[in-house]
Parts: C-alpha cells; sequence; structure tokens
C-alpha cells in the first residue's frame, strides 16, 4: 500500500537539500531562487536518464559520464540558463561540480549537474561558485520546498512530492521534485527530476527500475512538441531504510517500482498541467489497441496534435481531429472500429461511434470540456493495448511566453 506524505526530496533518511539565489540570469529578482544542491548523508547507487536530442547540454555529458559507475552522492542545479552550445560549457559544468564537491568534501564524480534555462549564453559560473558556500550552509532537512523552487523556470508551480511503502518490514520513502513546463515532448521533455530514495537497492536494479518508472511516466507526456537539449531525471538510493537490499526482480522490487513509477506519474501529470500557458490538463486513454506499443503511440499522437491541443482551449469538442491525429501516428488500424468519449468532472460525451460522428448535446460538450482536466477516451476495437498519456492546450499565453523568452 502506498502512503503520500510531505518532505519531498528530504523525505526520505539521510538527505538534506537547499535553494538559494545565486543571480545566474542577469537581472533577476533577488527572491528567485536559481541554485539548489540536495546531498546524502551516505554514498547512493544512482542511474540517470537524459533527453534523446543530438544537441546535449554540457551538464548532460557531465552527469552521463560521472553516472557511468552507478555512484553518486549529491547534485548541484541551476535555472536561469542551460550551459549549452556555449564556449567552455564543459568545463563550466565541471567548475559546478568541482565547486559543489568541495563545500560537501565528496569527489567531483560523484555529483550530478544539472542546468536549465536559455541555451547560446554562457553561464555565469561564478555566480554559482560564490553562491554554493551558502548554499551548503543552508542544507536541512527541510530544504526540498527551496530546491524544488530554485529549479523552476516557466513553470508557475513547484512540483515536489514524496511517498512510502513497506518493503521487508521496513518503511522506504521515495521522493522527488522536478521541473518542466515548456519544451516537453516525449522522450522526456525540458525537465529535471531529482528522485531520492532510502530503499537498499542494487546499482543494477535502480537502473531498471528508472527505465521502468520513466517509460510509463515522462514519456508519455508533451506540451509543445519540443524536446530539449537539457532533459535529466537521475535516481540516487542510500540504503538507509534498513531493508534487505534488493538484488533481484521479485516481490520487493516490485513494490519499489510501483512506488517509483506512482511518483513519477505524478511529477508527469504535474508538468503536463503546468505547461505553458495551459488551461487544461488533457489525458488521452487508449484502450482495444494492437499491444501496447500502439496504444502509446496513438495516445502520444493525440496528446501531441496541436490542433486537437487549440480545439480543447476553445471547449470544442472537434473529435475529428483526434481521429486525424490518430491517422498519422504511423500505427495501422481500422477506422471503422474506433470510438471517441470526451469527459471531465462536468460529465462526459460520445462524440463519435465506429468512426462516424454521433449527434450530442454541444451545451453539454462545452461544459465537459470547461473543466480542468479533459479525458479523451479512445476505443480502437483491434485487440487488448491499452496505455495513458497526458498534455495540455494550446493557448495565447504559449505564444507569448515563448516570443520573448530569450530576452
Amino acid at each position: 500500500m502506498l502512503n503520500w506524505t510531505s518532505g519531498g526530496v528530504c523525505a526520505p533518511k539521510g538527505f538534506t537539500a537547499a535553494g538559494v539565489h545565486a543571480g545566474v540570469k542577469a537581472g533577476s529578482s533577488a527572491d528567485k531562487k536559481d541554485l539548489m544542491l540536495l546531498f546524502s548523508e551516505k554514498p547512493c547507487a544512482a542511474w540517470g536518464m537524459y533527453t534523446q536530442n543530438v544537441v546535449k547540454a554540457a551538464s548532460v555529458l557531465w552527469t552521463r559520464q560521472a553516472l557511468q559507475n552507478g555512484a553518486a552522492q549529491a547534485v548541484v542545479a541551476n535555472s536561469g540558463n542551460a550551459n549549452a552550445c556555449c564556449e567552455q560549457s564543459g568545463e563550466n559544468a565541471e567548475r559546478m561540480a568541482r565547486a559543489a564537491a568541495e563545500q560537501l568534501g565528496i569527489a567531483p564524480e560523484d555529483v550530478v549537474v544539472g542546468s536549465t534555462g536559455v541555451i547560446g549564453q554562457t553561464i555565469n559560473i561564478a555566480a554559482i561558485e560564490q553562491a554554493l558556500p551558502g548554499c551548503t550552509e543552508q542544507l536541512s532537512r527541510a530544504g526540498s520546498d527551496a530546491a524544488a523552487q530554485a529549479i523552476m523556470t516557466t513553470d508557475t508551480v513547484k512540483k515536489e512530492e514524496a511517498v512510502t511503502v513497506e518493503i521487508g518490514g521496513k518503511t522506504v520513502t521515495i521522493g522527488g521534485i522536478s521541473k518542466g513546463s515548456g519544451m516537453i515532448h516525449p522522450n522526456m521533455g525540458t525537465m529535471l527530476c531529482f528522485l531520492v530514495t532510502d530503499c537498499a537497492i542494487s546499482k543494477e536494479l535502480v537502473r531498471t527500475a528508472l527505465q521502468e518508472a520513466v517509460r510509463i511516466s515522462f514519456n508519455r507526456i508533451s506540451v509543445d512538441g519540443d524536446t530539449s537539449t537539457n532533459d535529466t531525471c537521475v535516481l540516487m538510493a542510500n540504503g538507509m531504510a534498513g531493508n534487505v537490499e534488493i538484488t533481484e526482480k521479485g516481490e520487493a522490487y516490485a513494490l519499489f517500482v510501483e512506488a517509483l513509477s506512482a511518483l513519477c506519474v505524478k511529477l508527469a501529470r504535474q508538468m503536463a498541467r503546468d505547461g505553458e500557458g495551459a488551461k487544461h490538463l488533457i489525458t488521452c486513454t487508449v484502450s482495444g489497441a494492437r499491444d501496447e506499443q500502439s496504444a502509446e503511440t496513438v495516445a502520444k499522437s493525440v496528446i501531441a496534435s496541436s490542433l486537437t491541443k487549440a480545439a480543447v482551449f476553445g471547449c470544442d469538442a472537434n473529435w475529428g481531429r483526434v481521429l486525424c491525429a490518430m491517422g498519422y501516428s504511423g500505427e495501422s488500424f481500422d477506422p471503422e472500429r474506433v470510438d471517441v468519449t470526451f469527459s471531465s468532472e462536468n460529465g462526459a460525451v460520445d462524440v463519435c461511434r465506429a468512426g462516424r460522428g454521433l449527434p450530442f448535446d454541444e451545451a453539454l460538450a462545452r461544459q465537459v470540456l470547461s473543466a480542468g482536466e479533459v479525458v479523451i477516451a479512445v476505443s480502437m476495437g483491434e485487440g487488448d493495448g491499452c496505455c495513458t498519456c497526458w498534455g495540455c492546450d494550446l493557448t495565447y499565453d504559449y505564444v507569448q511566453i515563448n516570443g520573448d523568452y530569450r530576452t
């Protein structure tokens, strides 16, 4: 049984965090936190997953190399600058790691580095180095909130969750913070996500658990079809819960993956809901597909469709756009077996059956689509495959936010 709790990345035993204003972005407000630290008092088994964009930020390259040994003990991350596509980007990522390591008394290779913000502008590494001593002093068990705020860019709300689960008679806790609002598109979007746990679990299974959880969460969201250069999702496990170390895929591993996946889905939904300028969270559930992969491909195509997103923004039950997005997804299916229903807390309306439009109450449909979360349920009549993906509507505010993002 899963139990949701407070504390974010400081909920598991042995982890402290902090977030401060360093002034990474010139002219940023003094009350905008833009530098965070996350530290485990004991070394961790760790693994990461990263952007699939060919153009990768220096923080991604550093962290990917550092985690080759499956170990880490700290995270340092900034907002306000992506540290990507600039001269000395690699050197500056290393300087971040070394400065944090010096303050924490650990090796630079045990420090995960994350950056998010404008691409193509040289990062103010001096400001980060100057702020790290103060940030280190503020490390505490109550620091998750500040750390979550420090990685926000165009996010309007922080993303922070924690969950507990009983494994082998011990309470295991998993906590996470993440950011992501724009440049969100499978696989993973412009996101930083730092997951920590006090579970005792082998390095090999930390890797597979993270892969399983990301596959059904962060890799199933889309905001705008753009895949960032900086995506990083890292899981660190320090073993301080006291459970017998999980070294094989059995009941204990399944319980851990269930909790980790539930946490990641919660954070992923929050990212989609907080898409830049978004008014609606769109949940697309596909059932009756040939297999799960087919269902996922179709659902991703629907949530990524600009026309479908615009229709939801306008509370327009334009179901033809759903079928259109399904049709160009690349999956083969019989359109005359497809049913579509729109639903929300305000009710439900069937709009398509067997590939043909149904008469429906336009006023009811508009009421259904006016809710904060809209569910597009697609039944394909092809098999037993099913999948759920998440996106958001496309609004005027999205264009306005990104029209002058750099300046």
